[in-house]
């Protein structure tokens, strides 16, 4: 009887207490009914998507900081560097044309490497033995021109030629044959150009070092001499000459289409480089590697590397203290942002920051957060609560609405596009209801019932 008697009451108290208002748990949801505020459901269609994100807005920008790059200055010894780094759009700006300084090339001189060839006459005497005359024979030999800018020419010893023209190598040359009693007959030539050179490297098909000769090199023939340029898109490719601590450009489609730019004489030293992007680690590491080929003093190229190190070091630690500085202020909540609320039935009730310099979705909020609980969740019942940031409609709110019981009606969510201050809500499921308000409440009504019992 006591049983019957505790079952009766649990039911009848129950209903009672259920019925009323003020003991029960409440549910929060969407109702379009409230005394202060303007409050219209609209569903989230395709066409509602398109209307939902007319809404302007622009996402806030990271500060320039983000956006900078370290690598960039102009160190003593090597001029100014490449632009900072490019990437090709649909309509790429314009590339900016420095030309070399128009020079004047003076007569070849004589360096150490360089090859002579010295023909001299043999023959011609028979001692009075016969009447005939012996045959005149040239008699050529190669001399390579020494670390100590000589040649060694038997019987004569060594003669200094580097830093001669090649008139004034024959005038000492012949000067030192009399010397030595020779005959003077000979004529020189240079046979092997080794000391003067120019690099050639990027974008060809043979990268080589391209000796300068007693004829003036151009640019185009550098380039042909290097198996000519391999780049697939003109427009996002130049020509860089590096020179005297400069560094040039010439704009590949400026290249092509000016006479002009092709006839650029080149110089003793000059690093050619065909570069297809403003990739300024690139860039650098051959200029760097150019530096060993070209004849400069070893002091300063390593005081002119010293320098740029030490330059890109200094910018890179101020760049990564004003980024540390900026996320320390966002963490602190020293800097202004955009976020979107969660409210309802999501894993983790909370704030969420919209993202820099995009659009953030629907999609986006639900599920980079945990996504919602799909047991208390209503998939029917999920909105983006908006307040019209009109002052004439006096605080009216758009209340988005979802229903995702078709898994389709996602894809929706994949467009839809939030907005400052939106509120994401996702209502309680009607069973999560009913079975929240009984854990509420019957642990009262059950301590109500034995004590009415006994």
């Amino acid at each position: 009887m006591k049983l019957r008697s505790v079952l009766a009451i649990l039911t009848t108290t129950s209903a009672l207490g259920l019925s009323g208002c003020d003991v029960v748990y409440v549910s929060p949801s969407v109702d379009t009914y409230s005394q202060n505020l303007d409050i219209r459901v609209l569903p989230i269609t395709a066409e509602g998507v398109l209307m939902a994100n007319r809404a302007p807005y622009a996402p806030r920008s990271l500060p320039q900081a983000f956006s900078e790059t370290a690598g960039a200055g102009s160190p003593r010894g090597l001029g100014a560097l490449p632009e900072a780094p490019f990437i090709p759009t649909e309509a790429p700006g314009p590339m900016e044309l420095r030309v070399p300084p128009a020079t004047t090339i003076g007569p070849y001189a004589i360096g150490v490497g360089d090859v002579l060839r010295i023909a001299t006459r043999v023959g011609g005497d028979t001692n009075g033995l016969t009447d005939t005359p012996a045959p005149v024979e040239n008699l050529r030999q190669e001399y390579t021109v020494r670390d100590d800018g000589a040649i060694a020419i038997p019987e004569v010893g060594p003669v200094q030629v580097a830093g001669l023209t090649l008139e004034a190598a024959e005038d000492t040359i012949f000067q030192r044959l009399i010397e030595a009693g020779i005959d003077p007959t000979f004529s020189v030539e240079i046979s092997g150009f080794n000391s003067k050179r120019a690099s050639v490297g990027g974008n060809v098909n043979e990268p080589t070092l391209v000796p300068i000769t007693l004829n003036t090199l151009d640019l185009g023939e550098a380039l042909t001499a290097a198996g000519g340029i391999n780049v697939d898109d003109a427009q996002y490719a130049s020509i860089r000459i590096y020179r005297d601590g400069e560094l040039y450009q010439i704009p590949l489609t400026d290249f092509y289409t000016r006479a002009d730019l092709q006839d650029v004489t080149i110089q003793e030293g000059d690093a050619i480089y065909v570069d297809t992007s403003y990739d300024l680690d690139r860039a650098l590491l051959y200029y760097q590697s150019q530096i060993d080929v070209i004849t400069l003093r070893r002091t300063d190229r390593t005081t002119a590397l010293s320098e740029l190190q030490t330059e890109i070091g200094i910018r890179r630690s101020s760049l990564d203290e004003q980024r540390s500085n900026y996320l320390a202020r966002t963490e602190l909540g020293a800097e202004d942002r955009d976020y979107v609320y969660l409210a309802g039935e999501f894993i983790r009730q909370s704030r969420w920051p919209l993202p820099f310099e995009q659009q953030a979705t629907l999609a986006d909020v639900m599920y980079d957060n945990g996504g919602y609980n799909t047991e208390t969740g209503n998939p029917a019942q999920i909105y983006v609560l908006r307040a019209s940031s009109n002052p004439s409609e006096f605080g009216a709110v758009t209340a988005w609405h979802l229903d995702a019981r078709n898994a389709v009606m996602m894809t929706l969510a994949t467009k839809f596009e939030m907005r400052p201050d939106d509120v994401v809500f996702i209502q309680e499921q009607p069973i999560t209801v009913w079975a929240r308000t009984v854990d509420q409440f019957f642990p009262e009504l059950f301590n109500a019932s034995v004590a009415a019992v006994q």
